[in-house]
C-alpha cells in the first residue's frame, strides 16, 4: 500500500479483481471481471480480469489489487426521493427541533452517512429545510462529511397551508409567489424544482385528493425552472391532477397514488418519469415504530392498494420509472433496508430485475442529467459501486447481501475486509 510523506494513505489505482460485474445498462452480470478503479475515483476500465490486469500493470505508478472473492459488483445505488430532516407527524417531529440549524444538520449529516453505508452512493432530495441540503451538499462534495453524492430542490414549493407546509414546504400563492419561490431555490443552487400540487400522506387537513396549485401557479413554477435549465417534479396523487400537471410541462411525478391506465400511457407518450416510492403506502412497522398519528397510519395503508395498481399500470405503460424509497434510505424494513424493500415490490409488481436495477442507477442518472457520470460502470464515471455476494439481475433481492461500498474509488465500507488485503503490483 502506498503512502504519503504524512504516513497516510496516498491515492492510488485499484484493480477489484475475482468477481461478476452488472454495468448498470446491460441485461445480466458478466463474470470473471476485473474494474480498474483511477486515483481520481473515477472508472478507468471494466472487462475481462487478465486483460484489466494487463492493462492497469502496463502503467508506471503501483497498482493496488483487491480481491473481491467471487462476488457480484453493481454500480452505486440512487434513490431519487430522499428527504435526509424527515420528520413525519407523530414522535418524529416531536423528537426534532427544525428551530435549530446545527441539530437539523446533525440530523442530516447522519442520515447521509447511514444512506451511504446502506449502498446510496447518490440521493436526489426532494425537500428539506432551512436550506441545509446546500450546505450539506457542500461539506460532502469538500469532503468533510460522508454521503451520497447529492441533487437537491431546496425547499419543496407548495400553496399556503399545502402539503409539506408544516415541514420542508415553502408557502406561496398566485403566479408571482410561485415565480419568486422558485428564483430563491435557483438562487440557493437548486437541481430541480419540487413542486406539491395534490394532497398527500402526511398532511392532516387535506386528501390525497385535494388538488393545490392552479394552473398559472404551476405553469410559473415550470416556465420559470425550464429557462434555467431544471427539472421540475411533482408531488402528485390522483389521476386527474397528475394528467392536468403533465400537460402544463411536468418532468416527473412522485407518487402517483391513483393513476389509471389511460394517464399512464399520456405520462409514457410524453416521456414524463415516475417515482412510484410504493413502501410509502404498505410500511406499518416503519409507522408504528415512530408513533404516527392514527389519521395518517389509516390513510397511508388505506392508499396502498389503489398506489399497487397504479404502479402496475405504470410498468405496463412503459411509463419511465426509478427508484425512490421516501422513507430514509437506510430505515431498517421487513429484514432489509427502505431502498431494497422498495426495489424488490418495484419487481413484485412486475418489473424484470434488470430493469429495477437500471431504475436504481442508469436509469436515474438520466433523469438528474448525469448519465455516465454516476449509476454506471463505464470509463469516465464515478468509481461509485456496491459488492453482494450473489447476482441481483437474477433476483433483487441480492441486495440484502451487500457488503461493501465503494464511493469514488474509495471503500466506505468493507464487511468483509476486502481492502485490508489488498496487494501492490
Amino acid at each position: 500500500m502506498v503512502m504519503d510523506r504524512r504516513g497516510q494513505h496516498a491515492p492510488t489505482d485499484q484493480v477489484l479483481m475475482n468477481c461478476s460485474a452488472f454495468d448498470g445498462t446491460g441485461e445480466g452480470s458478466v463474470g470473471d471481471q476485473a474494474i480498474w478503479l483511477r486515483s481520481d475515483g473515477t472508472v478507468a476500465q471494466v472487462g475481462d480480469r487478465q486483460a484489466v490486469l494487463d492493462a492497469a500493470g502496463a502503467t508506471p505508478q503501483p497498482v493496488n489489487v483487491v480481491d473481491l472473492a467471487g462476488g457480484y459488483v453493481a454500480p452505486g445505488l440512487v434513490n431519487m426521493h430522499v428527504h435526509l430532516g424527515l420528520a413525519l407527524p407523530g414522535a418524529m417531529t416531536a423528537a426534532s427541533d427544525r428551530t435549530d440549524p446545527a441539530a437539523r444538520a446533525l440530523q442530516m449529516a447522519g442520515s447521509a452517512r447511514r444512506a451511504l453505508h446502506a449502498g446510496i452512493t447518490t440521493a436526489r432530495l426532494v425537500g428539506e429545510t432551512g436550506y441545509t441540503d446546500f450546505t450539506l451538499r457542500r461539506a460532502i462534495r469538500a469532503g468533510t462529511v460522508p454521503g451520497p453524492r447529492l441533487f437537491t430542490a431546496g425547499h419543496a414549493l407548495c400553496c399556503t397551508g399545502g402539503h409539506g407546509h408544516d415541514s420542508d414546504g415553502l408557502e406561496a400563492d398566485g403566479a408571482d409567489g410561485f415565480r419568486r419561490a422558485t428564483r430563491e431555490q435557483l438562487r440557493a443552487g437548486a437541481d430541480l424544482i419540487k413542486v406539491c400540487v395534490s394532497g398527500g400522506l402526511a398532511g392532516e387537513h387535506e386528501a390525497i385528493e385535494t388538488p393545490q396549485l392552479t394552473d398559472d401557479e404551476l405553469s410559473a413554477v415550470v416556465t420559470v425552472a425550464h429557462d434555467w435549465g431544471r427539472s421540475v417534479t411533482a408531488h402528485a396523487g390522483p389521476a386527474d391532477v397528475i394528467e392536468r400537471v403533465i400537460e402544463l410541462g411536468v418532468d416527473g411525478i412522485e407518487h402517483g397514488y391513483q393513476l389509471t391506465p389511460e394517464v399512464a400511457t399520456e405520462m409514457a407518450r410524453r416521456g414524463t418519469w415516475y417515482v412510484p416510492t410504493i413502501t410509502v403506502s404498505r410500511c406499518r412497522e416503519f409507522f408504528e415504530e415512530h408513533q404516527v398519528p392514527a389519521w395518517m397510519m389509516e390513510r397511508a395503508l388505506g392508499a396502498g392498494p389503489r398506489h399497487w395498481e397504479s404502479l402496475q399500470h405504470a410498468i405496463a405503460a412503459g411509463v419511465r420509472i426509478v427508484m425512490g424509497s421516501d422513507m430514509p434510505p437506510d430505515a431498517p424494513f421487513e429484514g432489509t433496508t427502505a431502498t431494497v424493500r422498495e426495489m424488490e415490490y418495484m419487481a413484485e409488481a412486475g418489473m424484470p430485475p434488470s430493469d429495477v436495477l437500471r431504475a436504481a442507477t442508469s436509469r436515474a442518472a438520466e433523469w438528474l442529467g448525469a448519465s455516465g457520470q454516476v449509476g454506471t460502470l463505464e470509463p469516465g464515471a464515478a468509481g461509485d459501486l456496491i459488492v453482494l455476494d450473489a447476482d441481483p439481475v437474477v433476483d433483487v433481492s441480492a441486495l440484502r447481501t451487500l457488503h461493501a461500498v465503494v464511493q469514488g474509488g474509495r471503500a466506505v465500507r468493507d464487511d468483509r475486509g476486502h481492502w485490508t488485503r489488498e496487494e501492490s503490483r
